[in-house]
C-alpha cells in the first residue's frame, strides 16, 4: 500500500463449490501446502480452514483473532482450533468468511458443522458436501479429517448437539487512493 491510499472491505462472496470441490478431493489425503496436525491434537479444523479458503481465497491476518496460516509455527489459532475458529466465524468484521450459527435444517453444501460432546465441549468441525431432503441429520453427507470422512453421514457420529453454521459470505480489502 502506498502512501495516501486508505483500505476498503468489499463483499467477495464465498464459492459453495469450490468449498466442497477441495473436500471432496483432499477428504482422504493431506494437501502439502498445509501441515497434518492429525498427531499432534488433530486435523479436523486446520482442514476445514483449508476448505473455507478454497471458498474464498482470503485470509484474516490480524494479529489478534485472525484466520490464517502461514507456516505450523505461524497460524492464527482459529485455524486449527475448533472454539477459535467458531468464534472467528460469528464475529469476524474483516476479512475473509464470515458465517451466522443456524439450525441444521437451514444448512447447505458448503456450510459447517461443529460437534459437541455430552459435556458441552465443541470438540470436531465438518464441512456439509451433500444435503438431501428432508435436511435431518440422516439426509447430511459431510468430510473432515481427524477421523477421515468422505460423504460420511453425520448421525453416524456419536454427539450431544450439533452446532450448524452458515457462512454468509466473504470480505478482502482493497486500496482506495485518497490523492
Amino acid at each position: 500500500m502506498r502512501k495516501g491510499d486508505d483500505l476498503m472491505l468489499i463483499e467477495i462472496g464465498y464459492d459453495r463449490r469450490a468449498a466442497v470441490r477441495y473436500a471432496l478431493n483432499w477428504a482422504f489425503a493431506r494437501n502439502p501446502r498445509f501441515y497434518d496436525f492429525e498427531d499432534i491434537g488433530g486435523d479436523c479444523t486446520n482442514f476445514i480452514s483449508q476448505c473455507l479458503y478454497a471458498g474464498c481465497g482470503v485470509m484474516n491476518y490480524a494479529p489478534e483473532n485472525g484466520w490464517y496460516f502461514i507456516s505450523t509455527n505461524d497460524r492464527a489459532p482459529s485455524w486449527t482450533g475448533v472454539n477459535f475458529l467458531r468464534e472467528f466465524l460469528l464475529t469476524n468484521l474483516g476479512t475473509g468468511v464470515y458465517s451466522e450459527e443456524a439450525p441444521l435444517s437451514e444448512l447447505r453444501r458448503g456450510d459447517i458443522i461443529q460437534l459437541v460432546n455430552s459435556e458441552g465441549r465443541f470438540y470436531h468441525t465438518v464441512i456439509i458436501s451433500a444435503v438431501l431432503s428432508p435436511v435431518i441429520p440422516q439426509n447430511i453427507f459431510v468430510c473432515a479429517h481427524s477421523v477421515d470422512a468422505r460423504n460420511r453421514r453425520l448421525s453416524t457420529y456419536g454427539y450431544a448437539d450439533a452446532v450448524g453454521f452458515r457462512i454468509l459470505g466473504a470480505r478482502k480489502e482493497i486500496a482506495l487512493e485518497t490523492r
